[in-house]
């Protein structure tokens, strides 16, 4: 069919992405049926064939053959259904009264006006349609990870384009503070909300959100990803510390030795994309006063009184451990509360002799090498006491060195406190 605007349309519009082909040629269809009822006032007696791989589309008007007389007097003749048998036979000298004629129906009929509306409404609804379906495409990927590409870094957010050229949009406030991004960067984010603003869809993504780290895990750790060990609650300061209690249906699994991995192996992957946020994974338990315990680790508690109607602990330690139950801003306390859902309280136990007050492992960096400091870390053991307290099998299960290099650390972790 001839008219190079509506070639030029359908040349555009047969690749378009997030459309399917059926939905494509459904839309043109209604389209071109728009204009024929403008034009003719129905379209019942028309047909419309699109080929979007060509970029191509016939119209046919179909009309039955009538005799003369009927055409000239009578007032159930319908020029938009019917045709005289004269008229019928200037197209194939053949054609009988009772038979249908088929004729193409031209596009420069509709003069150039109407062509350019066509066009105008057609690119109309093909934006519309394609927004709709963005919208629905990442409304059903809500919480899911992915990785896109920095195209523009603006102060209060960045905008990423995904693999199909789809804009997401990276708040400020939901980067890790120590997050830096260049155009052209690739960037793994979580899709955290998705909506349609003044027609088009607004689709924001987290790096900063718990379910981030937990998708993480679940693609580091294959226990988690087959339900072998279930992330009970997850509560981050980003980019500063998180803390994840997991928990093991299976008596043979230890969740947390899982979760970090030999050697810190699964956990440091995690670590790196988070810009070296300290995570420690605790085992969950439903006993509130244990796991209250267990969520201020690093830090030894002596003794705990639970208030669980106000849903409030006081908490009693050592002078030495008291700085890491409230740790560095305040943060090992602040999630211990947030992961517990008790308010606690922290005091100095007055009724324990004091002892050689801890030293943290970063002290020893003259003498162990940091990497092993760093597995150490790894396993929630930020301070020479905290080594100490393990069994030699312990250590060597959770962080793979071997009996030489674990001889030596507690050498040299024990000749502080002589």
């Amino acid at each position: 069919m001839e008219g190079a605007n509506l070639i030029e349309s359908f040349s555009e519009f047969k690749d378009i992405k997030n459309i399917d082909r059926a939905t494509l040629m459904s839309i043109i269809e209604d389209v071109f049926r728009s204009m024929l009822v403008k034009r003719f006032g129905t379209d019942k007696n028309f047909d419309i064939i699109v080929n979007p791989d060509k970029g191509d589309i016939e119209i046919w008007k179909n009309r039955q053959i009538v005799d003369d007389e009927f055409a000239e007097d009578s007032f159930d003749y319908d020029e938009n259904r019917h045709i005289s048998l004269t008229d019928a036979k200037k197209i194939e000298p053949d054609f009988e009264i009772g038979e249908d004629v088929s004729e193409p129906v031209k596009l420069e009929d509709f003069g150039r006006r109407a062509v350019l509306a066509i066009r105008q409404n057609l690119v109309q609804k093909i934006l519309e349609l394609e927004k709709s379906e963005v919208y629905n495409k990442y409304k059903e990927r809500v919480g899911e990870v992915i990785t896109a590409e920095v195209y523009q870094v603006w102060k209060k957010e960045i905008m990423l384009i995904d693999d199909e050229g789809n804009e997401l949009i990276l708040p400020k406030t939901e980067q890790i503070p120590s997050d830096f991004f260049k155009k052209g960067d690739t960037v793994k984010a979580v899709v955290s909300k998705v909506e349609m603003k003044g027609g088009s869809p607004s689709i924001i993504v987290s790096r900063t959100s718990p379910v981030f780290l937990e998708r993480l895990f679940e693609t580091e750790v294959p226990e988690i990803f087959d339900g072998l060990i279930t992330i009970k609650k997850i509560v981050r300061e980003p980019g500063e510390r998180a803390k994840v209690a997991v928990e093991s249906y299976d008596d043979r699994i230890d969740p947390v030795g899982a979760c970090v991995g030999m050697k810190g192996s699964r956990i440091h992957g995690i670590v790196r994309e988070l810009k070296n946020e300290n995570i420690d994974v605790i085992n969950y338990t439903a006993n509130s006063s244990l796991l209250i315990q267990r969520a201020l680790s690093p830090a030894k508690v002596t003794s705990i009184k639970i208030d669980d109607e106000n849903k409030r602990a006081d908490v009693f330690l050592r002078p030495d451990q008291i700085s890491l139950a409230i740790g560095k801003g305040g943060f090992n306390i602040k999630l211990a509360s947030k992961l517990t859902g008790y308010e606690i309280d922290v005091y100095r136990d007055t009724d324990t002799d004091v002892e050689t007050e801890d030293v943290d492992l970063d002290e020893f960096a003259d003498e162990i090498e940091p990497a092993i400091i760093d597995e150490l870390k790894a396993i929630g053991c930020d301070t020479a006491k905290s080594v100490l307290e393990l069994s030699d099998d312990e250590i060597k299960r959770r962080t793979g060195l071997e009996e030489e290099a674990i001889s030596d650390l507690r050498r040299v972790l024990e000749s502080e406190f002589e």
